[in-house]
C-alpha cells in the first residue's frame, strides 16, 4: 500500500508538472514552431477540458476496476503518448492533440489515491491526507517553473519532453505492478450507485458551484498567463518568469499543506473554505486594481493568490462528507470535474478576452481585464457557496 501510494504520488507530480509547464515553454514555443500564447491557452484548455470529461469514466471505472488498473493504463497511453507527441510537434494542432492525449492520461491519478484514502480512512482524516497528496504532489508546479527553464536551456525542450515522455511510462508501470485496490463495499466486488444519485444530493450544489471557480484562477494564470503577463509588462525573460511561477508555485504547495486540514483548525467545513477564498479573491482583485505594481510586487500578489487558492482539498472534504460510501468513486471524480471543468472553460474563455482586449501599447490595462475575468466568476461561486450546508466533521 504505502508504495503504491509513492507512485500515485509520483504520478501526481508528473499531472501537476504537465499543467503547469506551458507558462515556461512559451517564449521557445512561439519561436520554433509558431505557438503564440492565445494557441497555448487552447492547447492548456483541452488538456482541462479532456481531463474533466474523463471524470465521469474514471469515476466508473474506480468503483469497477479499481484503482490500480484504472490509472495505470490511462497514464500509461495517455500521459505517456500525449508527451512523446508533444517532443515531436510541428505546429499547434500538434500541441493540442498532446494536451488532450495528457489531461486523458493524468485525469484518474489524483481520485485514485482519493478513492483509497476515502476507503482506508475516516471522513474526519480526509482533508488532511487530501491536502498532503496535492501539497506534495504540487512540487510538479515547481519542477514546470526555474528547474524546466534551466532543463530546457540545458537540453532543449524536444529532448526534454521525449525524457518526460519515458519517465510517464515509467511510473505507469510502476501503478500497475505496486499499487493495492482497497476492499469492495460489497460481498460480490459490484458497485452500484449512478451520477443521478450524485445529483440528488442537493447538499453538494453550493459546494460543486465554488468548486468550478475556486481553482481555476490560481491554476489559469499559473500554467499560461503567469509568463504572458510577466513578460509583455515587464520585459521578463525565462529566468525571470521562471523565478515568479517558481515562488508561486511554492505558495500554492504550502497552500495546500496547511489549508487542507483547515477543518479541522477552525471546526468547520464551511468557513475556512469561506475565508481563504476570499483572501484568494482579494489578492486578485489587488492586480485588478493596480495591474502594473512591479515586477516582485505583481510575483508576490501571484503568490498570495495561489497560496489561498489553494483551497481545493478543503472544499473536496466538504464534498466528500456528503458522499454515500457506495458513491465514493463516482463522488469524488464528479467533484473534481467541477474543479478540472471549471479550469478548461476559462482557459479557453480567456483567449477571445486576451486578443479582444490586446493592447501592445498598455499591457498593464490589457492583463488587469484579464484579471478581472478570472474574479467576477470566483466572486459569485463564494456567494452561492456561503449557503452550503456546514457538515460536522
Amino acid at each position: 500500500m504505502r508504495l503504491g501510494m509513492l507512485f500515485l504520488l509520483a504520478a501526481y507530480v508528473l499531472s501537476q508538472f504537465y499543467r503547469a509547464f506551458l507558462a515556461v515553454l512559451t517564449p521557445v514555443l512561439g519561436v520554433e514552431i509558431g505557438a503564440g500564447p492565445d494557441d497555448l491557452a487552447v492547447s492548456s484548455g483541452l488538456f482541462f477540458v479532456s481531463f474533466a470529461l474523463m471524470q465521469l469514466a474514471v469515476g466508473t471505472g474506480l468503483d469497477r476496476f479499481g484503482p490500480r488498473r484504472t490509472a495505470a493504463a490511462l497514464l500509461a497511453v495517455g500521459g505517456g503518448g500525449g508527451a512523446a507527441i508533444f517532443a515531436a510537434a510541428q505546429g499547434p494542432m500538434t500541441l493540442h492533440l498532446a494536451m488532450v492525449l495528457i489531461g486523458i492520461g493524468c485525469s484518474p491519478v489524483l481520485m485514485a489515491a482519493y478513492f483509497i484514502f476515502a476507503r482506508s480512512f475516516s471522513p474526519a482524516k480526509f482533508g488532511t491526507l487530501a491536502g498532503v497528496m496535492v501539497g506534495v504532489g504540487s512540487l510538479g508546479n515547481i519542477a514546470g517553473a526555474t528547474p524546466l527553464a534551466w532543463l530546457i536551456e540545458a537540453a532543449g525542450w524536444r529532448p526534454t519532453l521525449w525524457g518526460l515522455a519515458a519517465l510517464t511510462l515509467l511510473v505507469a508501470g510502476a501503478l500497475a505492478l505496486f499499487v493495492r485496490d482497497p476492499e469492495r463495499t460489497t460481498a460480490n466486488g459490484a458497485e452500484t450507485g449512478s451520477f443521478a444519485e450524485l445529483l440528488a444530493l442537493r447538499a453538494l450544489w453550493p459546494v460543486l458551484a465554488l468548486m468550478l471557480v475556486a481553482y481555476a484562477p490560481a491554476a489559469v494564470i499559473r500554467g499560461l498567463w503567469a509568463g504572458p503577463y510577466l513578460h509583455d509588462v515587464y520585459g521578463a525573460n525565462a529566468a525571470g518568469i521562471g523565478q515568479a511561477t517558481l515562488l508561486m508555485g511554492l505558495a500554492m504547495v504550502a497552500g495546500n499543506f496547511l489549508l487542507g486540514p483547515i477543518d479541522r483548525i477552525t471546526g468547520s467545513r464551511k468557513w475556512g473554505v469561506a475565508g481563504c477564498v476570499a483572501l484568494s479573491a482579494a489578492s486578485l482583485a489587488a492586480l485588478v486594481a493596480v495591474p502594473q505594481p512591479g515586477f516582485w510586487s505583481s510575483a508576490t500578489l501571484l503568490a498570495a493568490h495561489g497560496f489561498f487558492g489553494a483551497s481545493y482539498p478543503a472544499i473536496m472534504a466538504h464534498g466528500r462528507s456528503f458522499l454515500p460510501p457506495h458513491l465514493i468513486g463516482r463522488g469524488v471524480s464528479f467533484i473534481n470535474m467541477f474543479s478540472i471543468g471549471g479550469a478548461g472553460i476559462m482557459q479557453f474563455a480567456s483567449r477571445p478576452v486576451y486578443r479582444a482586449l490586446q493592447d501592445p501599447v498598455q499591457p498593464g490595462h490589457t492583463f488587469g481585464s484579464l484579471f478581472l475575468f478570472f474574479l467576477l466568476p470566483l466572486v459569485a461561486g463564494l456567494v452561492i457557496y456561503l449557503f452550503s450546508r456546514d457538515e460536522a466533521r
